[in-house]
């Protein structure tokens, strides 16, 4: 019975979002209003007001830390996007009528545009992108939605990383090693979405020869190569965006071999994202810039926790790219306008970082998550790791986030790795990932889908094309986990 109370706020949450009625923020604040009393009154060990005034203030500086990313990335994203100017319209007629033409196309919206503005903003961005780009191939709805779909691939470095670094801040864990730990299985995962896109394309007529497939796997791996060594340099916040922008850049002068003017009005359009990854590599890069930078200003209320040091955060630089670009148009009323805009479309994800991170630092200072930990090593041993990624990956389907997976079990995937004495960065990255990765399947992220690829009512039909996909994921997650277990 007291591990079925310890429970209640994960049901909780659970129930709230699964019902359909709430959205994840109201599903949070139910999660914490009960995750406080049973602290209280229930917890294995002495826990009074002092003690939750405490674990609430790390809960909001956990959150506090975040939320630039979120904010700053759709500030930035949307400042520089109402200052692009068009793409030349000839070029993309005639590329539209060379098969191979459209089919890099294809390639370059679904694994390159797409998780580029994902991870410059997330919020299904690159969902936007993708179907801007795929939109004059003339495809059917069913196909644009699945391709819309893949542009969540490398969600772990989406909206600056966001989740990563939360993720880390419950595992104890260096945001560039959980990172580097969750691309062993995002790596894995690239298979299963590559047949996916390759079945897929087929599907739609955008067929291609064994080269062309070979050349696409080339290009993927190159990528995650690129992608792996900027996040041990970088770090998971500016990695994506360090790796792609050059791949970006390189992919569309050797399948558009732009002219000079092509070539001018797409650097035009770049340049923004140009300019703050160059300073965004260079306070990570250059060490007395770093040094210089930090030693502004470094707060660190809680020594286990990230520090914030507002010179060096990443969403500080994009808040201020935001704020250059709106003093260079002298257009002070559209910053505003799209300030509005973002906090319109961040702020449930805000406000449930904030209400999450609360609900896990509760149950992790009461010793609920510990115990529940200790009563499922009890059980079933060194095993328990089994369950991750079941438990994450269907409630990251329900949330539509890896937030909440992260929050809920983080804490007892940590106690259950040291107890079990397995590979603690390994356990939480298997957690990070199937909490993040599966979100491709949730009905919130299909609907998104289904509304820019003008599919409303075909979300069944694709939804039976994706579960073997989806059945060879977990699959994926399952035997990592098996492996996690195994290697001790």
């Amino acid at each position: 019975m007291t591990y079925l109370l310890w429970s209640l706020p994960a049901l909780t949450v659970i129930a709230a979002i699964a019902s359909g009625r709430v959205n994840t923020t109201i599903a949070a604040v139910l999660g914490l209003f009960a995750a406080v009393p049973i602290a209280l009154y229930a917890a294995p060990a002495p826990f009074g007001g002092a003690q939750l005034a405490v674990t609430l203030e790390r809960g909001l500086w956990i959150g506090w830390i975040i939320t630039p990313y979120i904010l700053g990335g759709l500030l930035f994203w949307q400042m520089a996007s109402q200052g692009a100017a068009p793409a030349p319209a000839a070029a993309g007629h005639a590329e539209l009528n060379d098969p191979l033409a459209r089919r890099r196309r294809l390639f370059f919206a679904c694994f390159l545009i797409g998780p580029f503005a994902e991870s410059a903003t997330g919020f299904g961005v690159g969902m936007l992108g993708t179907v801007l780009l795929i939109r004059p191939l003339g495809l059917k709805p069913r196909d644009i939605m699945v391709f819309a779909l893949l542009s969540q691939i490398l969600i772990p470095w989406g909206a600056m990383g966001s989740g990563t670094l939360l993720a880390s801040a419950y595992a104890r864990v260096p945001a560039p090693q959980l990172a580097l730990y969750s691309m062993v299985a995002v790596a894995l995962l690239m298979v299963v979405w590559m047949i996916l896109f390759w079945r897929t394309a087929r599907h739609a007529g955008l067929r291609a020869d064994a080269a062309e497939h070979r050349r696409e796997a080339v290009w993927m791996a190159a990528s995650l190569g690129l992608l792996t060594a900027a996040t041990a340099v970088l770090g998971p916040e500016t990695a994506l965006l360090a790796a792609y922008g050059p791949l970006i850049v390189l992919r569309f002068l050797l399948d558009r071999r732009p002219d000079r003017a092509q070539a001018a009005a797409a650097a035009r359009r770049a340049l923004p994202y140009i300019l703050v990854i160059a300073c965004l590599v260079a306070t990570r890069l250059i060490p007395g810039v770093n040094r210089t930078l930090a030693a502004l200003a470094d707060f660190r209320p809680f020594a286990d926790l990230p520090a914030w040091l507002p010179f060096l955060h990443a969403g500080s630089w994009l808040i201020a790219g935001a704020l250059a670009m709106a003093a260079w148009q002298r257009r002070p009323g559209a910053l505003a306008v799209q300030a509005r805009a973002s906090w319109n479309t961040g702020r449930h994800a805000v406000m449930s970082v904030f209400l999450f991170a609360m609900m896990a630092e509760v149950l992790a200072g009461a010793g609920i998550s510990q115990a529940y930990a200790d009563g499922l090593f009890a059980a079933f041993q060194d095993w328990t790791i089994l369950i991750t990624p079941v438990l994450a990956g269907a409630f990251g389907i329900l949330a539509n986030s890896g937030n909440a997976p992260n929050s809920l079990f983080m804490p007892s995937q940590l106690s259950l790795a040291v107890q079990a004495g397995l590979n603690v960065p390994a356990a939480a990255a298997l957690l990070h990932v199937s909490g993040t990765a599966m979100g491709i399947f949730s009905p919130v992220r299909m609907s998104i889908a289904a509304g820019l690829a003008h599919g409303q009512g075909q979300e069944r039909s694709v939804y039976v094309l994706l579960l073997p996909f989806a059945l060879a994921a977990f699959g994926i997650l399952l035997s990592l986990a098996l492996l996690v277990v195994v290697s001790g």
